[in-house]
């Protein structure tokens, strides 16, 4: 008798002692984390949402009038100097993708992009059609212009877009998986490789134009180059600010709830009194993917006129 009552007692005591510990938030055993959750990230309530991660981009979701201007195939030995000093009278940034052997024949220009705040990118070696290339080809294009452009400037190299846009859904995959690279496309193409004049080009770029837009365009035309002064002029009194493709990332953004995910942000385009002109599409069919001339210098270099057949395949 006087052995149970002891044990009755104890057994009572450690039944709180349990329940207490169960109910106390200090005390409560580790919670199971959900299989699709980042175990190693604290719960903490952010006030802000947070964009999905990716790396494909042809335009980019912003809160504000921003837009990238990018130019392809350069450098130039004339006409991209010239662009550049139409670019630092405005302290506007651009991103240049370059071709791999125009950046190694020409080391003095890249340096002075770099040094004047401009992004260099890779565009490939030789600018060919990558979706046709088997994968060691398509290492070769990609890595030839990563060693240039590395043992030449000291930024680092992120993004890469492929001539005429192509690259297949694997291959994509691959390159992302390979250089750690984002894939840069664009929203807005004035078709300057065709040369329509300048005015044309200016034209163009203003109808497409929209915050969070990647306008495309070339330096190795002289028709862009003299509509670019024009261009940016009026871009700039619109009201829209000019960054490169991996600034106009970092602003990136999510779509107001209920809204499809588009370029920009429609009550800036309505406040800017911008045009509401849907984007141009991207160019990847059979007669966009035509380049009708080179420059005259790299014309020269691959031993073909530059208006015949064989340079236009070679260079859009």
């Amino acid at each position: 008798m006087f052995i149970r009552v002891p044990l009755l007692a104890a057994a009572l005591l450690i039944d709180a002692t349990v329940a207490v510990a169960q109910n106390s938030p200090s005390l409560k055993p580790p919670q199971k984390v959900a299989a699709d959750s980042d175990s190693s990230s604290p719960a903490v309530a952010f006030t802000q949402p947070t964009v999905t991660s990716r790396f494909i981009y042809s335009s980019v979701h912003v809160n504000g009038p921003y837009l990238a201007m990018t130019f392809d195939d350069g450098p130039h030995a004339t006409l991209t100097p010239k662009l550049l000093d139409l670019l630092k009278e405005r302290n506007i940034k651009a991103t240049f993708f370059v071709l791999g052997q125009n950046a190694a024949e020409h080391p003095d220009i890249l340096r002075r992009m770099a040094a004047e705040g401009h992004e260099i990118e890779n565009h490939s070696w030789s600018h060919p059609d990558l979706a046709k290339l088997p994968q060691d080809m398509l290492r070769n294009e990609l890595s030839r212009t990563q060693d240039i452009l590395a043992n030449t400037i000291t930024q680092p190299i992120t993004m890469m877009r492929p001539p005429y846009g192509a690259l297949t859904a694997s291959q994509k995959q691959w390159v992302h998986d390979t250089y750690g690279y984002r894939i840069i496309l664009w929203d807005v193409d004035p078709l300057d490789w065709r040369r329509p004049g300048a005015a044309v080009v200016t034209e163009r770029i203003l109808k497409g134009a929209r915050p969070g837009s990647i306008i495309l365009s070339h330096d190795i035309h002289p028709g862009t180059i003299d509509a670019m002064s024009g261009t940016l002029d009026q871009l700039l009194a619109r009201g829209f600010k000019f960054v490169t493709v991996s600034e106009l990332i970092k602003l990136e953004v999510p779509p107001s709830p209920g809204k499809p995910t588009q370029s920009g942000n429609s009550s800036t385009v309505r406040e800017m009194n911008l045009p509401s002109a849907t984007p141009t599409p991207n160019p990847y069919d059979s007669v966009l993917r035509a380049e009708p001339q080179l420059s005259p210098d790299q014309a020269a270099r691959m031993g073909v006129p530059a208006t015949s057949p064989a340079a236009a395949k070679k260079n859009p």
